[in-house]
């Protein structure tokens, strides 16, 4: 028989009530509003979007935004891409998450927010994204946007603060020349590629390990003058006709 979930913690949140519960020593899952957020036993797309941008950035001194912490495994998977001179800074809307990694979960990942690359802000990631889109901070090589159901691709999302077009057109300005934008989304968004391209980045869509439930992720380059736009990744990473 399965143990009982236990209730580690319990706080309010802008999207409901926002609970840590553990079962045994390293079976853990965050609930929002009573919806399972992320589990510890279910990570993988997590480390593939972390893993799918790191490979595109530059080898020296590469600069990473993540935005969302969750449990950690987008944050320690980069880690263990990138090299020793890299800065990552993680924007975690919601201090109890930010506790919690530094708390009952920081031995899932072997403690990534202990690395000294890493800064954590408590914010919106647009913050810091609007920051370096208008000269005020220097240009992000990567920004990985590991986030609550991601995007949906519809019509109505064109003006979502994080999936809308003026906030992609953000992102894109926030990049540098040859920078990347990676984003995990709970399901595929068939729209949100064509959203993408609108605004100048040259999107590839990826589905993270076969078989059962695989979410999807997006990655998308500044486009440059004279290259085309748009095709799809499978999960053994064949390349798909773009849809």
């Amino acid at each position: 028989m399965a143990r009982p979930w236990q209730t580690l913690d319990r706080v309010a949140s802008a999207g409901g009530e926002l609970e840590l519960r553990r079962r045994g020593e390293r079976d853990f899952l965050i609930t929002a509003d009573g919806r399972v957020l992320m589990t510890s036993a279910a990570h993988r797309s997590e480390r593939a979007l972390a893993d799918w941008v790191c490979e595109a950035l530059p080898r020296r001194a590469p600069r990473l935004l993540i935005g969302g912490l969750g449990m950690g495994y987008t944050l320690r998977a980069a880690l263990d891409a990138l090299p020793a001179d890299a800065s990552l800074r993680v924007a975690e809307l919601e201090p109890a998450v930010l506790r919690w990694c530094r708390g009952p979960l920081a031995g899932l990942c072997d403690a990534p927010l202990l690395d000294p690359r890493v800064e954590v802000v408590v914010g919106d990631v647009m913050e810091p994204i609007r920051a370096a889109a208008s000269g005020s901070e220097a240009p992000w090589h990567g920004i990985a946007l590991d986030l609550f159901e991601g995007p949906r691709g519809t019509r109505g999302e064109e003006d979502h603060p994080l999936y809308g077009l003026a906030a992609l057109a953000a992102v894109r300005d926030a990049l540098t020349p040859s920078g990347v934008l990676g984003i995990w989304s709970e399901a595929d968004a068939p729209a949100f590629p064509r959203r993408l391209a609108r605004v100048g980045l040259a999107p590839e869509t990826r589905r993270a390990g076969r078989g059962g439930r695989r979410h999807t992720l997006y990655r998308a380059r500044r486009l440059q003058a004279g290259l085309g736009t748009g095709r799809s990744v499978g999960g053994d990473g064949a390349l798909d006709p773009a849809r």
